[in-house]
């Protein structure tokens, strides 16, 4: 008896096969065609070899680069390297695979290259290569989630990485860029100009208005008055002193 369930169970295992799903993947069992509903996370997974396999895809996040021509609003085309970051979502893993099998990067390369057309036929070249870049990206990123979100598969980002221009086109959008540089940087001067002339202008208004104050301030009277204080501290000396007045304003010769 004993023997008998030796040689059951090393029958059994030798149905079995396993393997491992590692961190970042799953694993759907598909058994005599069908796929299973249930998703295996990391770690190993039994299989009958005869009838059955694990079909392991990654869910993290990818990145798929693409190299296209786009054309823009003024029908030119311009060269692009781009990289679309993507991820399946765990618990619809299975349905992709049944829809798509594992090609699902050839079904997210063709809907990225229908939405970038669409987009950029909207922009015109040179804003391929400025700020509105980001715009671009975002506008291709939303039109790409309408049609593989509903699917499971998560655009995360739309990355223009290379963006090259028409050899006449890139160099009228260069001499623009500098010339938009060195209007800003004449800017910049002009402006710390007009802030040093008006420094100069308050300070002149200052040293006009001190010099009136102290001139409205001083009258005869308090001239004389100083001039009699500034004497006496001087009569106080042991020094001989000489005074030469002509009645209204003393002259000392010490």
């Amino acid at each position: 008896m004993k023997n008998k369930i030796i040689i059951s169970v090393f029958s059994l295992l030798l149905l079995q096969s396993c393997v491992v799903v590692r961190p970042g993947e799953v694993g759907v069992k598909q058994r005599l065609g069908k796929l299973s509903d249930k998703i295996t996370t990391q770690g190993p997974a039994l299989y009958n070899p005869f009838t059955s396999k694990i079909i392991k895809a990654s869910i993290q996040t990818n990145d798929l680069e693409q190299n296209l021509s786009l054309p823009s609003k003024e029908g030119l085309s311009v060269n692009a390297q781009v990289s679309i970051l993507y991820r399946l979502e765990q618990e619809r893993v299975a349905k992709i695979i049944e829809t798509y099998g594992l090609s699902y990067e050839n079904i997210i390369s063709n809907v990225f290259r229908s939405a970038a057309a669409d987009v950029s036929s909207n922009f015109f070249a040179k804003d391929m290569h400025s700020g509105r870049r980001s715009n671009i990206e975002a506008e291709i990123k939303s039109k790409m989630g309408e049609v593989l979100t509903k699917q499971g598969i998560i655009v995360e980002s739309v990355l223009m990485k290379s963006i090259q221009l028409p050899a006449g086109l890139a160099s009228s959008v260069e001499r623009k860029l500098q010339a938009e540089q060195e209007a800003m940087r004449m800017e910049f001067v002009l402006q710390q100009e007009k802030l040093e002339a008006e420094r100069k202008i308050i300070a002149a208004q200052g040293t006009r208005d001190s010099q009136k104050i102290i001139s409205e301030g001083l009258n005869n009277d308090i001239i004389r008055l100083r001039s009699i204080e500034a004497f006496l501290e001087l009569s106080k000396s042991p020094n001989a002193k000489v005074i030469i007045t002509d009645g209204k304003s003393p002259f000392l010769i010490q």
